[in-house]
């Protein structure tokens, strides 16, 4: 029988080292590895699906509040012909209505109007609640107000302002479905806008 090579030191101390490891009680030793495996968890998908009722909901919505938007501009650029009647057919309503009919006579007091349109670049919807009391939409919206400048009604010329906070905002809209004042139809109301930054 051949013999056996004896044991380098190195490896001799490196099986004492292993030994006295696992004799010292060293809370990983003889414990195994029962933690699971890291598995991916689903990610929602980047653009939300909404049902046909909530679809038809949010494409009205989003046309009711360009409507308002549109009658904002034009009460704006026209101070003295402003009515609350007609801020309320295109949509406008709740506290919102009464912060433009509040911005129309602060302009109409010194003489302003406001020459151009604010455009709508863009319009996502934050979310949709069709089962509560009051259905709602919320809107994030980009507007640019690029195009607008207010002016004297007397000579048509610029109103010298400050350099502002940009010439895009982002905002988040409330629609709400509601019936309008003296009718039975319901339809979308955009009774707030809150800014949310620049974008």
């Amino acid at each position: 029988m051949t013999p056996r090579p004896a044991l380098g030191p190195a490896l001799a101390a490196l099986c004492a080292l292993t030994a006295l490891t696992a004799c010292q009680g060293s809370p990983e030793a003889g414990h195994p590895n029962t933690t699971p495996s890291a598995t991916p968890t689903p990610t929602a998908p980047s653009t939300p699906t909404w049902t046909a009722e909530q679809q038809t909901a949010i494409t009205a919505a989003k046309a009711q509040y360009a409507a308002a938007r549109t009658a904002i501009d034009a009460a704006l650029g026209s101070p003295s012909t402003a009515t609350r009647a007609k801020l309320q057919q295109a949509g406008n309503g709740g506290e919102w209505i009464i912060q433009v009919l509040g911005d129309v006579k602060f302009n109409q007091d010194r003489g302003w109007y406001q020459e151009g349109k604010v455009i709508v670049t863009s319009m996502s919807v934050a979310s949709v609640k069709l089962d509560g009391e009051q259905p709602e939409v919320l809107l994030n919206v980009c507007l640019d107000t690029s195009k607008t400048s207010l002016r004297y009604q007397a000579t048509r010329k610029p109103v010298p302002v400050g350099p502002g906070n940009g010439k895009r905002h982002k905002a988040q809209a409330t629609l709400v479905y509601a019936p309008p004042a003296g009718r039975a139809n319901e339809m979308w109301f955009l009774v707030n806008e809150k800014d949310a930054g620049s974008c």
